[in-house]
């Protein structure tokens, strides 16, 4: 292992919360505030917790993350990803744990309120969100070494976080919330494909089968084409619906350069860190520009 570069506490934890992954808890926020003022009930305060508790289950993730796949030697010098707090010696797995359980109590507690909304509904999905959170790569069967991480990211960074996000300001989900929890959850899938695309060789060593792992280098790649076209295909499909057709509905297409960008990186041969890495960064960018670029056609603008 090379020799860590010199970090302050704070610094550390910083690298150890990746608020580049940030994207992936705020752009469905966004969405479901979009659709939700399209029903002409947007609610700024609860769009606000909703937001700070949705990044504090993204951040004690990244920490039981960052923690868990340490211990189980996913994390070794070798890897090609951006260096890890604890695998580095910035943080201690003690200190990683406890920041953990600190973020996801300040999770619950800032939830509470989304809880006296919304009721039991919301009470499970965050519930569910935590505990899925803390097993995604922790626990004595965690998703994400059993191929389950794609489903578990789409499903809670799509549509439930989306409708839920609409539910607490406007009532029952509509169909625009749905449609635009599985577009944001299939671009969040698809940050997750260019992670574990990069880490195969590492992950296949010490037997976490993420899906890219159990498809392959190729079919891999052509998984990660497919989630940006069927999500762009979203798009579209929702503009065309009678009654919507506002040009603004169209505006996600003005990221498609960006979205092909990182699909000719994907599509080539190149398996390099730097490459994968800013690939990975590229697509949390997708998927930020998109879910903004598509407020004003889903607010109704």
């Amino acid at each position: 292992m090379t020799e860590p570069l010199q970090l302050s506490r704070a610094g550390a934890w910083l690298l150890a919360a990746r608020p580049k992954t940030l994207a992936a808890a705020s752009a469905p926020v966004f969405l479901g505030c979009a659709t939700a003022a399209g029903a002409g009930r947007f609610q700024p305060w609860t769009a606000v917790v909703i937001l700070v508790s949705a990044s504090l289950i993204q951040i004690g993730t990244n920490l039981v993350n960052d923690l868990a796949d340490f211990q189980k030697g996913a994390d070794s010098s070798d890897r090609l990803g951006p260096p890890r707090a604890v695998q580095m010696g910035y943080l201690t797995p003690v200190e990683a744990c406890r920041g953990s359980v600190l973020v996801f109590l300040g999770a619950i507690l800032s939830g509470a309120y989304l809880v006296y909304l919304g009721g039991w509904p919301i009470a499970l999905v965050g519930v569910s969100a935590v505990a899925s959170g803390i097993a995604y790569t922790a626990g004595p069967w965690p998703l994400g070494y059993h191929g389950l991480g794609d489903l578990f990211v789409f499903v809670f960074f799509g549509p439930v976080a989306v409708a839920g996000t609409h539910f607490l300001q406007a009532g029952p989900p509509t169909e625009d919330s749905l449609l635009a929890g599985v577009a944001a959850g299939l671009l969040s899938t698809a940050i997750l494909v260019v992670n574990n695309y990069r880490d195969m060789e590492s992950d296949a060593r010490v037997g976490k089968r993420t899906t890219a792992v159990r498809m392959g280098r190729r079919a891999t790649k052509v998984y990660y084409a497919a989630l940006l076209a069927t999500a762009y295909g979203l798009v579209f499909w929702v503009w065309m619906r009678p009654g919507e057709g506002s040009w603004l509905g169209l505006l996600p297409f003005v990221s498609l350069p960006l979205a092909f960008g990182r699909a000719k990186v994907m599509m080539s041969q190149k398996t390099d860190g730097h490459s994968l890495n800013r690939a990975l960064e590229g697509t949390a960018k997708i998927l930020a520009l998109f879910s903004l670029l598509w407020i004003p056609g889903l607010a109704g603008w």
